[in-house]
């Protein structure tokens, strides 16, 4: 760890640069010749992209940062908080301990947190943020986690892992096996350990196979902010037998949108029916949990297709998600389409619809913008239709 970044006169250069092109302060001569420049350039790109996501370190003096990545992939305070809620108990070890934000958050409510990294800088780093945040209940353990949890003879209250995806991956879709620690080929081992394991994902792991490479999942989170699936989060417990619960989260400007129902439990279809006066649209933790008809059942919505996940009624309800009021619906021809939409400005959407959105903007040449709403989908009848809204909420 650097601790020559610590120096009044570099903490203050590096706050005065914040936001300003890495690109463009590379090319500029290093005014502290006896500190690595790149490491002064990685702590200003670094705190630049912590201002929003990780507000408490951003607003502390003193902390180091580890490379942009590193911050890129940790979790945010949001959903950090978050998780910190469903932990309890007098132990926690975190086995990929990272950049620390979720023990941060988890130090506040656990007794004694071990915080296992592998990477000795970043573990130094860490222990470093901690004492600068005043967190004396954090023990930072750089090494192996296998081992370190291998050594560790007290039971553990809780566990949790973050692995990461292998780099020959790259944009695939991926497996837990295929991901470091391997998660389902250790499990027995960490259950052996402790009764209750965390598990985060990146959101574009599939829902039922990692069903399928886990047990005893006891209660799948799906976490966005600000409707932006950020991960997934896997709670096990090993007493649970039985259907997992399915929880979804949109911690959205102050406001959390949650929406809960257990997986495999619905016998009953939801009501199709053609648009009324108000038309709904699942937040994008909802679409991500597959809870299409749960939705539409739990808040007595008719539902337009079986495929479009649109929602209708003529009463405005509070819901998880966007609200419109319908203005108009016409079916999708040329001669609707020219009087309605042709050369306007709309805001467009494509829900079980053959067209794209960038397809539908230049057939018709609509701009993007405005306060009109279109969402182009298909109905019960299975005709394409056009509904033209303004937004609610």
């Amino acid at each position: 760890m650097e601790t020559s970044l610590l120096h009044s006169e570099i903490q203050k250069y590096i706050n005065s640069q914040l936001g300003v092109a890495i690109t463009k302060l590379a090319l500029q001569k290093n005014p502290f010749p006896n500190v690595n420049w790149i490491s002064i350039l990685n702590q200003i790109a670094a705190k630049s992209k912590a201002k929003d996501k990780l507000p408490t370190y951003f607003s502390t003096e003193n902390i180091i940062y580890p490379n942009k990545i590193s911050v890129e992939q940790t979790s945010s305070e949001k959903t950090a908080f978050y998780k910190s809620e469903l932990v309890f108990g007098d132990t926690l070890m975190d086995l990929t301990g990272g950049f620390g934000v979720d023990c941060f958050y988890y130090s506040m409510r656990i007794k004694k947190v071990i915080h296992c990294e592998i990477d000795t800088e970043l573990s130094a780093i860490v222990s470093h943020n901690f004492k600068q945040f005043g967190i004396e209940n954090v023990n930072c353990i750089a090494g192996d986690s296998f081992e370190i949890l291998s050594n560790h003879q007290e039971k553990l209250d809780c566990i949790y892992i973050d692995p990461s995806r292998r780099n020959d991956l790259k944009g695939k879709v991926f497996m837990l096996k295929d991901c470091l620690p391997n998660v389902p080929e250790l499990l027995s081992f960490y259950l052996s350990k402790a009764d209750n394991i965390l598990i985060k994902t990146a959101p574009i792991l599939d829902i039922s196979a990692g069903l399928s490479e886990l047990t005893n999942v006891k209660c799948l989170h799906i976490i966005a902010v600000e409707n932006e699936v950020k991960e997934l989060l896997w709670e096990l417990n090993i007493d649970f037998i039985g259907n997992p619960e399915i929880k979804t989260i949109n911690i959205a400007n102050q406001k959390l949108e949650t929406f809960n129902f257990e997986l495999n439990s619905t016998i009953e279809l939801p009501l199709y029916e053609l648009p009324k006066k108000y038309l709904y649209e699942p937040n994008s933790a909802i679409m991500k949990s597959g809870g299409f008809d749960e939705i539409g059942i739990q808040y007595n919505l008719g539902k337009l297709h079986s495929h479009s996940h649109l929602y209708t009624s003529e009463e405005c309800i509070d819901f998880p998600g966007r609200t419109f009021e319908i203005k108009r619906v016409f079916p999708y021809s040329k001669k609707e389409m020219k009087t309605n939409l042709e050369n306007t400005k709309a805001n467009v959407t494509n829900r079980n619809f053959p067209d794209s959105v960038d397809d539908i903007r230049k057939k018709w040449k609509i701009k993007d913008g405005g306060n009109t709403y279109c969402f182009f989908t298909t109905d019960l009848n299975n005709d394409k239709i056009v509904l033209l809204c303004t937004k609610i909420k």
